[in-house]
This record gives structure tokens, C-alpha cells and sequence, in this order.
């Protein structure tokens, strides 16, 4: 009994030796700690006129599905479709897979790896009598079985595993924010896209009135001309003014096809087998509030792609440092060798080796120097491109506010201006019906008031995505709580 409980002691004082060991042989890690660098961040909005909010909780939104905010329908289902359909968020999807594998890859090496063997060999010997050659021996036919176990572990000393496994999480947290740039991206793109098809329906549908309107113009020129009140010069005028306008309304439908192509092509769909049935719309853009300036660093995934790209070179440099030290290998071996199956088990192992091996690199003619300094650089750089990217958000946001509000200002002025040229129209082409004026000036007014329309239909379609480039600029729907923290 005294026996038992002294080999019991033995065995747990030895395990906690085992424990003690490979604790310290892990409690080191080389190389910097990352700190996320400082970024330039404002306080407003410069372009932030009155009637902009700062934007409040509003957490019964459903922030994903930022397009519901314009309230159409149509819209609603090819973003729909979009998120489902979409190659390009399937390859980033695919990418952003890729790299959580090699955070899981690189999290093994924190483990040994052992590898076994099992081998059946039967075989049978036969000798040659010497030197006479008299004879043979031949021995009879024996079957051997073996188990083979090898196990090899690197303990992580220096950090470089812990290091590896750090920078390949801020890898796939760069790579998800990637995915929901490109995800923000195309769905940014597919509303813009249908805005201006939109617009291009208001467009054909100016296009269309302003046909009809000629070819009456034209046929009270030829009525005029039939009674000898008007000369042949005002019909051909009519006939090339008329004409002028019908090429302006097919050259439309070339557009409005390019466009509705782009729209198949991002919702995963085949242009061939995708139509819109034209639809003029009335488009106003929606209130949008503004989130407060430093929200950006969060909410917008190209900066926190950035940011984990930055934390990944960070780590980067530990593991390039971690090759100065040397390194410890720890390898076991064992085998079973028996001649019968049946008790193989049963039996203790008859043959086994332990061992270790530190290695370390003497000369390498400054290559571990030049990697160190790389990944320094490589931080380096990172650390300008996450400024520069913060800088750039803010410059988007800026830019669609002063387009915004100039477009508004704008369209209220353009507005006036078509109104004022339809009116305009009206009294010249009644002028000209009581011989005052000249064909001429009908043509002028004509011209006048099509390019006032016009006006006003670009404008607004111009606001409507200016209003979804400020969404994006803004982040869209996405926050950094998107990606799994490491």
C-alpha cells in the first residue's frame, strides 16, 4: 500500500513538473503589441447644412436593408436578389472562408503532431550451405506484426505560433470587412443603376411628349403653309426639328437597355432573359441622418479592413522576429513489434525513444535583418493607408453632402426654369398662331423648354444617387460588430 501511494506522489510530481515546463516553455512572445494607431477624426460635418441630424438609436431598424429607406418596391426585390445571385459577393464570401482555414491552420501547430503506423509482413528465409554449396536450409514461413507511433512537438517558446495565429485572425477580419465592401458596393451600385434607369424613363417619357408636341407643331406649320400663311421654310424646320427629337428618344432606349443589361449582370441574372417594363417615377430622395463623424471608424468596412490589415502586419513582425531565437523540438517514439495478433495489446511496449532538439540558425547572411525590417515596412505602410482611408471617408461624405444640398438647391431653381420655359412655349406658339412672330422663335422656345425639362429630370435623378452614395459613404448597413472579434 505504501508502495502505491509513493509511485502515486512520483507520478503527479512528475506530471506537474511536465505541466510546469511546457508553461514556460509558452509564456514567451516576441515582437510588439498591437495598438491601434491614431487616425484623423472631426467633430462635424463641414457640408452639414440646417435640416441634417445627427442620426439617433434606432435599433428596431433593420440596419442591413439600408435601400428600404427610398420605399420601393421594385428595388427592394433586385436587392433581394442581388445578396442571393451576386458573383462577386459569392467570390468574397468564398476568400473570407479561405482565410478563417488558415487561422484554423495556423491554431494546430500549437498542438504535436503524431503519426502511426501498422505493418503485416510475412516472410521466409532460405540459406545456402558454404563453402561446399552442399545444400539449403530453408526456414518456414513467419508472419510479424508491428505498431508504430511517432509524435513531434515544437513547443511555441518564442510566441511565433501565437504570433502566426494573431495575424492570420486579422487577416480573415480584414477579409470580412472585404466581403461587406464588396457586398455595400454592389448593392450601392444596383440602386444607383435603377435610379438612372429611372431617370432615363422620365427621360424617354419627356422624349415621347416632346414628339407628340412636335408633330402637332409640324402639322399646323403644313396647315399654315396650305393657306399661304406660313412659307416652306417653317415646315422643313418643323419636319428637321421633329426628326431631331425622335433620334434624341431612341438613342434613349440605347441607354436605358446598357443600363438594365448592368442590372441583370449584378442581380446574377442573364441580360437576354431580364427586361423592365418602362415606368417614370417621381423620385425624391429621403431624409437621411448623418451618423456623428467618428462613427465612420466603425461603420464603414473598408476602414476596418484597414484596421485588421494594419493588426495583422503588427503581428507579422513578431513572427519575423521570433527567427532570431533559437528553436525546441520535442519527438517520442514507440513500436510494438509482435509475431501473434491476438495479445498484441496485452503486452507492455517493448520498444520506445524520447528526445529534444534546439536549432538555431548561425549565419544567414542578414536574411532574418531583411525580413524584420520588411514586415516593419510593410506596417508601416498600413498604418498610412488606414489614415489615408480614414481621410477618404471623410471626403465621400463630404462630397455627397455638397452634392445634395446643391442639387436641391438646384432642382428648386431648375424646377422654375422648366416651368417658366413651358410657359414661355405657350405664349409663343400662340403668337405665332396670330402671325406676330416667326417660325423661329417657336423653334427657340422649343429647344428652350425641352432643355429646361431635361434639366430637371437630371437633377433629380442626380439626387437620388448622390443620396445612395451618401449611404455608402456612411457605411450602409454595416458596423464592425459584422466579423467575429478575435
Amino acid at each position: 500500500m505504501r508502495l502505491i501511494i509513493e509511485n502515486h506522489l512520483i507520478t503527479k510530481i512528475r506530471v506537474q513538473t511536465a505541466f510546469t515546463i511546457c508553461f514556460f516553455l509558452t509564456s514567451c512572445m516576441v515582437g510588439p503589441d498591437y495598438v491601434r494607431p491614431s487616425a484623423p477624426v472631426q467633430t462635424k460635418y463641414k457640408e452639414a447644412p440646417k435640416g441634417w441630424k445627427i442620426a439617433t438609436p434606432q435599433d428596431h431598424v433593420h440596419r442591413g436593408e439600408w435601400w428600404k429607406v427610398f420605399n420601393d418596391p421594385q428595388l427592394n426585390a433586385l436587392e433581394d436578389q442581388l445578396g442571393k445571385l451576386n458573383q462577386s459577393i459569392k467570390v468574397a464570401e468564398a476568400q473570407y472562408r479561405e482565410a478563417q482555414t488558415l487561422v484554423d491552420l495556423a491554431r494546430a501547430s500549437y498542438f504535436p503532431t503524431v503519426t502511426g503506423a501498422a505493418t503485416l509482413m510475412r516472410q521466409k528465409q532460405v540459406s545456402v550451405n558454404s563453402p561446399g554449396f552442399a545444400g539449403t536450409v530453408t526456414s518456414k514461413p513467419t508472419t510479424t506484426h508491428a505498431l508504430l507511433l511517432n509524435a513531434a512537438w515544437a513547443p511555441d517558446v518564442w510566441g511565433t505560433v501565437r504570433r502566426t495565429v494573431e495575424a492570420n485572425q486579422a487577416g480573415a477580419d480584414a477579409s470580412a470587412a472585404q466581403l461587406a465592401s464588396v457586398r455595400l458596393l454592389s448593392q450601392a451600385s444596383l440602386a444607383q443603376y435603377y435610379f438612372e434607369l429611372r431617370t432615363l424613363d422620365n427621360a424617354q417619357n419627356l422624349l415621347d411628349r416632346t414628339v407628340r408636341s412636335y408633330e402637332q407643331t409640324l402639322t399646323l406649320t403644313k396647315n399654315r403653309y396650305a393657306s399661304g400663311v406660313a412659307g416652306l421654310a417653317d415646315v422643313v424646320q418643323a419636319q428637321s426639328q421633329l426628326q431631331s427629337a425622335q433620334a434624341l428618344a431612341i438613342n434613349n432606349k440605347i441607354n436605358r437597355a446598357q443600363y438594365e443589361h448592368a442590372i441583370a449582370v449584378l442581380t446574377g441574372q442573364v441580360p437576354a432573359t431580364f427586361s423592365f417594363t418602362p415606368q417614370p417615377q417621381t423620385l425624391k430622395p429621403p431624409a437621411i441622418p448623418l451618423q456623428v463623424p467618428s462613427s465612420l471608424l466603425e461603420r464603414r468596412p473598408d476602414i476596418a479592413q484597414a484596421e485588421r490589415t494594419m493588426a495583422q502586419a503588427n503581428a507579422q513582425i513578431g513572427v519575423a522576429i521570433s527567427a532570431y531565437f533559437p528553436t525546441l523540438t520535442l519527438t517520442g517514439a514507440g513500436s510494438l513489434p509482435n509475431k501473434n495478433l491476438g495479445p498484441w495489446f496485452a503486452l507492455p511496449l517493448l520498444n520506445w525513444s524520447i528526445g529534444a532538439q534546439l536549432a538555431e540558425t548561425l549565419f544567414d547572411g542578414g536574411a532574418r535583418s531583411a525580413t524584420t525590417a520588411g514586415a516593419r515596412a510593410t506596417y508601416d505602410a498600413s498604418v498610412a493607408t488606414y489614415r489615408q482611408t480614414v481621410l477618404a471617408a471623410f471626403q465621400n461624405v463630404e462630397d455627397n453632402l455638397a452634392a445634395l444640398r446643391i442639387l436641391q438647391e438646384q432642382a428648386v431653381v431648375q424646377n422654375q426654369a422648366a416651368a417658366s420655359a413651358r410657359l414661355a412655349l405657350k405664349l409663343v406658339l400662340n403668337q405665332y398662331k396670330a402671325g406676330t412672330v416667326a417660325y423661329s422663335n417657336v423653334i427657340t422656345a422649343q429647344i428652350a423648354a425641352f432643355t429646361a425639362e431635361k434639366a430637371a429630370s437630371d437633377v433629380a435623378g442626380l439626387r437620388m444617387t448622390a443620396a445612395v452614395g451618401l449611404i455608402q459613404a456612411l457605411g450602409g448597413g454595416w458596423h464592425h460588430a459584422s466579423y467575429p472579434a478575435p
